[in-house]
């Protein structure tokens, strides 16, 4: 590990979606920042990696709110990353397929097609259906209208600006949507998405999915580059105000004051350095930041009492494939696929936490996206890339978890295993798939720690439960002066939430609102073209697909014998 300069102004522990955020923001604000990531690549569950040439992203499958106006469009072009970004729009007729049985339904990005879409399939429930989501439409508005409402004569009409989020806020989704739904098969299809915060519906907090179901009502959109291109649009405006991202730099512990231990000073690496900043910003997640890192005698009660209290969201399973098949001839396309048995969603969710995986032959919940439909650019012409995920129970794994450097024959046959048994379930929507395999290889909760250094391999930050949300949700400022948090379990979680956590962690150390560093530069523009639809490409993407495709048939012709 080489030798790191010895004084900083901030020093960040992570470079996840958060921490590269408030890296761009301290350092575009004149500080010498530090960025300190465990892993060989930055990014944490945004980054990218490559099998045999082909690239997966294990965090980022599709992002939202990206039109002219919104946030996430706002957020990259307030970075200042907007111009080295590009995304295609997915399947706008179909961004979510929903497979539940035998039945199946595709989610349109527009609210109005899918409400009549709705009604068409369950006319009975037509008026539920449009008092359903008109509630899901003004409960999100209201939530992504609280961090405007600003001034005193402002805020004394917050009870009535958010008057649908006051009334149905403290409740679950399965509590409200059973109030305005009767159709189980239809219940089923409305908490489809329940899969992006990883909590069955009745845990859900109905606000939440509220601001996901809207976050894509307008469009869903796949980074070209995958979540790797977002990293290293993030890494690139960095260096640009001369911060530092070193990889394989490990954080043994946070260094506080010597006489009262209740201020950060710096940090301590896995060789022994020692590196001083006036600010220290974890992306780790708070039991790492402050159990590991801190130490337990260095928290207060209060703290600690919260931290064993909390709970993490899932872990998963992550079967990542390389098919020599025409997954669109098979029926596939740039949406997404969400596959669950015909049964209560509860149910099924409760039945995914089983801490016997291999009992039964098959995986019935299962997300499948194929990253080569959603990113043209990256399809060689003949080989796709699948990444397909199922929620697990980390205890399921308990048994491995001392496993560091060297995993056992008993782990490598469990993986084996277990690829058969989701192979099994995946090949419910491609038939023979097994015959056209080139590579495959899964991921485990394990091996979520080991790259990402999560609690228990969760995917999703602290359980999105409604005590771990909104003023539940850890702070971004600590009670250790000095030392901040960010990431999916402070503001919120997702691709874009991450990063919008990283930007509010960086306006409290600037002492600004953080409207000023998210508010659009003028000369930031996103590009975004159609997934389904070629005839709009420009010459340089048209041509970046030819010699994709053209280097791929050189390769298999210069490797024939």
């Amino acid at each position: 590990m080489k030798e790191i300069e010895k004084n900083w102004d901030s020093i960040i522990i992570g470079s996840g979606a958060g921490g590269l955020a408030t890296a761009i923001c301290l350092s575009r604000a004149g500080q010498k920042v530090l960025v300190l990531e465990k892993h060989d690549v930055p990014g944490g569950w945004c980054h990218s990696f490559y099998l045999n040439g082909h690239r997966f992203t294990p965090g980022v499958h599709y992002v939202g709110l990206l039109g002219e106006g919104e946030s996430t469009s706002d957020l990259y072009k307030g970075l200042g990353i907007a111009n080295d970004l590009v995304f295609f729009r997915m399947n706008k007729d179909a961004y979510e397929h929903c497979w539940i049985g035998d039945e199946k339904f595709d989610y349109p990005s527009n609210l109005e097609e899918l409400s009549i879409r709705l009604s068409e399939r369950f006319p009975k429930e037509k008026k539920n259906i449009e008092k359903y989501l008109t509630l899901i439409k003004n409960v999100s508005t209201q939530i992504y209208s609280l961090p405007y409402i600003k001034g005193f004569w402002q805020k004394l009409t917050i009870p009535y600006r958010t008057r649908h989020m006051g009334k149905y806020g403290l409740f679950s989704l399965k509590r409200v949507i059973d109030w305005h739904i009767k159709d189980p098969l239809l219940k089923n299809i409305l908490n489809i998405q329940c899969g992006d915060h990883g909590l069955q519906p009745n845990k859900a907090p109905f606000p939440l999915h509220c601001a996901l179901m809207s976050h894509y009502f307008n469009g869903s959109y796949y980074p070209m580059g995958g979540g790797g291109a977002l990293i290293k649009a993030k890494t690139n405006a960095i260096k640009k105000y001369n911060g530092t991202v070193s990889t394989s730099t490990p954080v043994k512990k946070i260094l506080l004051d010597g006489d009262t231990k209740k201020t950060a000073i710096g940090v301590e690496l896995e060789n022994g350095q020692q590196l001083f900043a006036k600010n220290i910003i974890s992306n780790a997640d708070p039991g790492i930041t402050y159990l590991n890192l801190i130490g337990k005698e260095n928290i207060s009660d209060k703290l600690y009492k919260k931290l064993s209290k909390t709970k993490y969201s899932c872990t998963s399973l992550m079967l990542f494939l390389t098919v020599d098949l025409d997954v669109r001839k098979a029926g596939l396309d740039s949406g997404n696929i969400w596959l669950m048995p015909d049964k209560d969603a509860d149910e099924c969710y409760d039945d995914l936490m089983t801490t016997n995986l291999l009992e039964g032959d098959t995986f019935e919940g299962m997300f499948i996206s194929c990253t080569t439909l959603k990113d043209p650019s990256s399809y060689d012409g003949k080989n796709h890339s699948l990444e397909v995920i199922t929620f697990i129970n980390y205890d399921a794994f308990k048994q491995f978890e001392n496993e560091k450097e060297q995993r056992s024959k008993a782990y490598l046959d469990f993986k084996e295993n277990l690829t058969h048994k989701m192979l099994n379930g995946l090949e419910k929507v491609i038939p023979n798939i097994r015959e056209h395999i080139i590579h495959k290889d899964l991921g485990t909760p394990l091996t979520n720690e080991y790259y990402v250094n999560s609690t228990r391999g969760s995917v999703y930050g602290t359980e999105k439960s409604f005590k771990h949300i909104g003023p539940f949700a850890y702070k971004a400022k600590s009670e250790i002066t000095n030392l901040y948090l960010c990431g999916a379990s402070v503001l919120s979680h997702g691709v874009a939430g991450a990063a919008h956590s990283g930007v509010e962690t960086a306006s409290i150390i600037l002492n600004c609102d953080a409207d000023e560093l998210r508010n659009p530069l003028p000369d930031q523009k996103l590009r975004i073209y159609d997934a389904e639809d070629s005839k709009e490409y420009p010459e340089w993407l048209t041509k970046k697909i030819d010699v994709r495709k053209a280097k791929a048939i050189l390769k298999e012709e210069t490797s024939k014998p």
